[in-house]
């Protein structure tokens, strides 16, 4: 197992066309993100208050209890790591955004997505490791244009933790973990894993590469062992950069937030490509409801400041709704923020069983809670 990986980064390299399937006909092209979609809601902040002495960090895990109403977040301890903090990183709050749960002090250090399965167990992806460099996630500098050249960072030495993903049960034991400790490079899992999802089979799927490099879609059985990967770093179908986050629908379908190719990819749960789109924006977060509405959340599309980022030009972030049936966006919730830096408005989504919407914020350190009006 090697104890090296060197990593690449891509900029955001999108082709040019767009494609809206549920099939594998012929490719029919369809338009970018719409920023004059309605909004059906309102914004409340500051819903989910946490003890005396302690505030939001960043956080791009939220995801719905078993009950339909109750919230998990996994929070990055006040600021953007776990590494040095004694705090728990996992939260539970009730309907009324009252913290009722936490866990997982010294366990996770950066918490990245999270599932709840149908047993009510917590899953938290770790997406970094305790090796000396530079942290992950802030923001970075202004790209030169949108598409910059791959940048070859060298090699980096893996740490003794994280890079894993953590099965907790509701009240906070250790079940399973998936990927060496510390990371390790592929054919080895994981360096940099984004999210995971489990499937009604009980079939665990993982995506891995959050800076290029091992950029691919991993699936294992129920019980850890690995059956497959698919993907590569690229921008050709059932390629990947940054495959940021997961959700399936009633159907069964694999959907993958591909976020740096500014497209959501859908497959099969044999990694067989069926469809694309565009319509959503550039998504951090991915989820899809009961009734097969896909909320795409997008924190990294140009900011309203015409000079700043590059990233997906023309596009507004915030969050994006439609049907996963048809892959087209029917409405949008534009981001409560400024819109200023490397990322704003949700990374994470979720939907409870009432339709409330949630958002996890990286860069303004928050969870917004978003209801109809």
């Amino acid at each position: 197992m090697s104890s090296y990986f060197t990593r690449l980064w891509t900029g955001a390299a999108a082709a040019a066309a767009s494609v809206a399937l549920l099939t594998s006909q012929p490719v029919a092209q369809t338009p970018n993100a719409s920023n004059d979609l309605p909004n059906s809601y309102r914004t409340i902040e500051n819903w989910a208050p946490l003890p005396a002495g302690r505030t939001w960090g960043s956080t791009s895990s939220v995801d719905i209890d078993k009950d339909g109403v109750s919230v998990w977040v996994g929070e990055r301890c006040g600021g953007n790591t776990c590494l040095t903090s004694g705090l728990d990183p996992v939260l539970k709050f009730d309907a009324n955004g009252k913290l009722v749960k936490s866990f997982g002090a010294g366990q996770v250090i950066f918490p990245h997505g999270i599932t709840v399965d149908r047993e009510g167990n917590v899953w938290i992806v770790d997406g970094q490791d305790n090796a000396p460099r530079p942290a992950r996630g802030a923001a970075p500098a202004p790209a030169p244009s949108a598409t910059p050249a791959p940048l070859a960072m060298g090699p980096l030495p893996f740490g003794s933790r994280g890079h894993q993903v953590i099965k907790f049960s509701p009240d906070g034991q250790v079940l399973l973990t998936l990927g060496k400790p510390g990371g390790a490079a592929a054919p080895d899992y994981f360096f940099q894993p984004n999210d995971v999802l489990v499937a009604p089979s009980g079939d665990i799927f993982v995506g891995e590469g959050h800076g290029g490099g091992n950029s691919r879609m991993l699936k294992f059985d129920k019980t850890g062992k690995f059956l497959k990967s698919w993907g590569k770093l690229g921008a050709a179908q059932g390629e990947f950069n940054q495959p940021h986050a997961l959700a399936m629908d009633s159907t069964g379908r694999l959907f993958v937030a591909d976020r740096t190719n500014n497209r959501v990819q859908v497959f099969d749960q044999e990694g067989k490509f069926l469809a694309e789109t565009k319509a959503f924006g550039r998504p951090s977060g991915v989820y899809i409801d009961k009734n097969d509405n896909l909320f795409v959340a997008d924190s990294e599309s140009q900011s309203r400041d015409a000079n700043a980022y590059g990233y997906n030009p023309g596009v507004k972030r915030g969050i994006r709704f439609g049907s996963a049936k048809t892959l087209t966006a029917t409405g949008y919730i534009p981001d409560p923020s400024t819109g200023a830096g490397g990322t704003s408005a949700a990374e994470g989504v979720a939907v409870d069983a009432n339709g409330v919407v949630y958002g996890a914020e990286v860069g303004p350190r928050a969870l917004k809670r978003y209801v109809r009006q």
